[in-house]
């Protein structure tokens, strides 16, 4: 609580978590509560609560020091209230620190929140599994330069490396499988209930010796982590490998997007093709088709015409677990079967039909 987070006994601490998850047990009830600090339980969503300045009115109202939440809970913010007009009616002068995780904070959310906030938006990066942060910027002893895009460095306790697919460490700026150098620092799962064999094949047998994040990623010659999302959003693009997050990131800076996904789908002569989904911000009246052939010109400009980017379907919404992640997977199996399970921890099923009916629409996938 203070090396990472740099909040104090007496202080406030506000984790906008659903309580469910390992963040809100952890992070809204254990953690800072055994530190002396106050904490919050919020129930209720980042816009519409009435409007998109809730975050803000507990902020202030509560006189937070600290707050954590998922960068897609700012995106919907960004969405309904680009321009930050919100936020004017409060004093967050007592914030110190907005503080992101859950999911990559691609960098057009870090550069909205930080040109609106003024203060340190610090992304940093951890599993359920591990307990507490694997990469950040510790603003309890020393806060390091941002980067866009990065966690900043390992934790003290965690020896990351990136590894390729052989398990050969790879050097600067080389993305690959992000892992953990055995042994593992205190708090971290050490097994399955009841199903030991189970934890050693999904965590340890990849790469012997290595705890398997299951996350691709990078580090650069600073020593700074990138995190570039899970390992199976990595697609193979007729024998290319290419990153869906670094797609997101040049969909999500284009003017007119709110919030994005991009996924791979099966290609009978590529292997698999990106595909993405957009949200448009709120007042912008560009056509669909205007939209989507921008998006293929950045993104072909900026990573190449190998990656054959030539599909964006703007939707109303995208499906997403009650903590705010986006289930990319399940958007990817539409895309192959009309038997995708429901997710326990979808948001709303009724989007799943959103979902497929774009698909149709777009004449991607199975139903071309």
């Amino acid at each position: 609580m203070e090396y990472i987070y740099d909040v104090k006994p007496g202080e406030v601490f506000w984790a906008a978590s659903d309580v469910g998850w390992v963040v809100g047990h952890s992070y809204i009830v254990y953690a800072p509560l055994l530190h002396g600090c106050s904490t919050i339980v919020y129930e209720g969503k980042p816009v519409r609560t009435p409007d998109a300045g809730g975050f803000w009115r507990v902020m202030e109202e509560y006189k937070v020091s600290a707050f954590f939440t998922e960068p897609t809970a700012f995106r919907a913010v960004k969405k309904e209230d680009p321009n930050g007009e919100l936020l004017k009616k409060y004093d967050l002068s007592h914030v110190r620190a907005i503080f992101q995780a859950g999911e990559r904070l691609d960098p057009p959310t870090y550069e909205w929140l930080s040109d609106l906030l003024k203060k340190p938006i610090l992304d940093h990066w951890w599993q359920t599994e591990t307990g507490w942060g694997i990469a950040a910027n510790p603003a309890g002893i020393e806060l390091e330069t941002v980067k866009s895009g990065s966690a900043t460095f390992p934790v003290p306790g965690y020896k990351l490396e990136v590894l390729d697919e052989t398990g050969n460490i790879l050097g600067p700026n080389e993305e690959g499988a992000l892992a953990i150098k055995l042994p593992m620092p205190p708090s971290c799962l050490n097994t399955l209930w009841n199903n030991h064999e189970r934890f050693v094949e999904a965590y340890l047998d990849t790469y012997p010796g290595y705890y398997l994040c299951g996350d691709d990623g990078y580090i650069d010659e600073d020593g700074y982590v990138f995190v570039m999302g899970r390992i199976d959003d990595v697609i193979n693009v007729a024998g290319h490998r290419l990153s869906t997050g670094e797609m997101e990131e040049v969909v999500a800076s284009h003017d007119a997007i709110a919030e994005c996904a991009v996924v791979g789908i099966n290609d009978e002569l590529k292997g698999q093709l990106p595909v993405a989904f957009y949200i448009r911000k709120d007042g912008v009246e560009s056509e669909p088709e205007e939209i989507e052939k921008e998006l293929i010109q950045m993104v072909r400009g900026t990573i190449g015409a190998i990656c054959c980017f030539s599909k964006a379907m703007e939707v109303k919404r995208l499906p997403k677990t009650r903590s705010g992640k986006i289930l990319r997977k399940t958007i990817r199996q539409i895309s192959e079967t009309d038997d995708v399970p429901t997710p326990a921890t979808i948001d709303d099923p009724g989007i799943l039909d959103e979902s497929r009916e774009a698909y149709k629409a777009a004449k991607v996938g199975r139903f071309v």
